[in-house]
């Protein structure tokens, strides 16, 4: 077989991709895509400069209005490791006493880095509840730190279950752990593409996973709201980015997942550097994400995102990864996918996972993003980029592209920063000269 270059494949790929109609597909939901919204939090993370509490409300409420069914809105980590995040209780506040207009009903999903992030993110949960009339200010940003927020014990988990037919049912072993002291140990994971590598100790396998993305019984004024963790694939990165391995994750992760279950608050995991790590090059084991994706599955977690952190994943990885995790149990509906465009591989990556039947994506407004303990590694793909890609196969993600495009020029300006998203320009271009920007 002749040796193709990266240019050559990736044009094959995506001219083999766009003679497919998508909406032919005998998938279930072929025609609808979620996209999950990650601009406030992965998106701006990242920021040297600071960006105004009042900033990241008015970007929420903006993205609320244009269709999105999901919008990760913050993180409660301490602002010593991440400091754009230390405003996330008054971002929250804000959408509990005065919820953003929006189309249809909206879930809100917020980072936690450890088990005192979670008490943080209760706290307000619990005063706003409390409140007879209206919301009271919340409580301050922690002031106390104890070091790197993800430093707990250790064993180290990596195993691949055993390959059943896939897309079958997975119904999950609850674990109840008891609740650990809510302690800041460590750099609050920054992950600003989404980093989750842990693995429990897996129970009876694929057998005891299946079930259905459950729907939260915390609605507030009407809307939802979820939690997210994070773990890495590599133990390079999990040490660099959180201080402690991959197993010191999980064991972390569990009484934190055990909590908010039992308080009603559906749980998302991610796994950073599912298709490269800039420590250990760009051949993450496909099989370790996969045990890693079962075992958080069978925690608790409710959605597994797949996050190419380092932006080195290519169509062939990405399929192998796809595969490797159907062969382990891992069902379509319980994994989004979750790319970085350092090498412009983003969008056909996304192509290669809606062939596979995957049906729901991160994306940030504009590109923003990328990862402090990922040198070199750019934002994620940008939210009008992929919806413009996805509306052109005839996908449906109920999403408004030029209010996107607004917003993505709009907040792009605002913290100075280049708008990435080629197709966002392109219809702000278009709505100037109209004279309907």
């Amino acid at each position: 077989m002749p040796h193709l270059s990266p240019n050559l494949l990736g044009r094959r790929v995506y001219r083999q991709l766009c003679q497919r109609t998508f909406t032919s597909s005998s998938r279930a939901l072929a025609d609808h895509v979620r996209i999950v919204e990650v601009g406030p939090r992965d998106g701006l993370q990242n920021e040297k400069s600071s960006i105004p509490a009042e900033t990241k409300i008015e970007l929420v409420r903006r993205l609320a209005a244009t269709g999105l069914e999901t919008i990760e809105a913050g993180s409660f980590v301490h602002p010593k490791w991440v400091p754009q995040m230390a405003a996330s209780d008054r971002v929250l506040s804000s959408i509990l006493s005065s919820p953003p207009s929006s189309p249809h009903s909206i879930t809100y999903q917020w980072l936690l880095p450890n088990i005192k992030g979670l008490g943080n993110y209760f706290k307000v949960m619990e005063n706003a509840s409390s409140a007879p009339h209206g919301y009271p200010t919340p409580p301050p940003s922690p002031t106390q730190d104890c070091g790197p927020a993800l430093n707990t014990y250790s064993n180290d988990p990596n195993a691949m279950p055993s390959s059943t037919s896939g897309v079958e049912s997975m119904s999950q072993s609850r674990r109840s752990a008891s609740s650990t002291q809510g302690q800041d140990s460590g750099p609050a994971m920054n992950t600003s593409s989404s980093d989750p590598n842990a693995m429990p100790s897996s129970t009876s396998g694929v057998d005891s996973m299946s079930k259905p993305r459950q729907t939260a019984s915390n609605d507030r004024n009407g809307h939802k709201h979820e939690v997210s963790i994070f773990l890495a694939a590599t133990e390079s990165f999990s040490k660099k980015n959180t201080n402690c391995t991959i197993q010191e994750s999980l064991d972390r992760f569990a009484p934190l997942m055990a909590d908010s279950k039992k308080a009603g608050y559906p749980v998302r995991a991610y796994i950073s550097v599912a298709l490269g790590c800039p420590f250990e090059g760009p051949d993450t084991d496909p099989h370790k994400v996969a045990d890693l994706a079962v075992k958080l599955l069978e925690m608790g977690a409710d959605e597994i995102s797949v996050a190419d952190t380092t932006g080195m994943g290519t169509a062939p990885a990405t399929r192998k990864l796809l595969q490797t995790l159907r062969e382990a149990g891992v069902r379509n509906e319980d994994i989004a996918m979750h790319f970085h465009d350092t090498f412009g591989q983003a969008l056909i990556n996304t192509m290669i996972s809606l062939d596979h039947g995957i049906r729901t994506f991160d994306s940030a407004v504009g590109g923003l993003g990328g990862c402090p303990y990922s040198p070199g590694a750019t934002g994620n793909v940008a939210t009008e980029d992929l919806v413009y890609t996805l509306h052109s196969l005839g996908a449906k993600t109920g999403v408004d592209l030029e209010e996107m495009s607004r917003i993505g020029d709009w907040i792009t300006s605002e913290i100075g920063k280049g708008n990435s998203s080629s197709a966002g320009r392109a219809t702000m271009a278009r709505l100037r000269r109209e004279g309907g920007s």
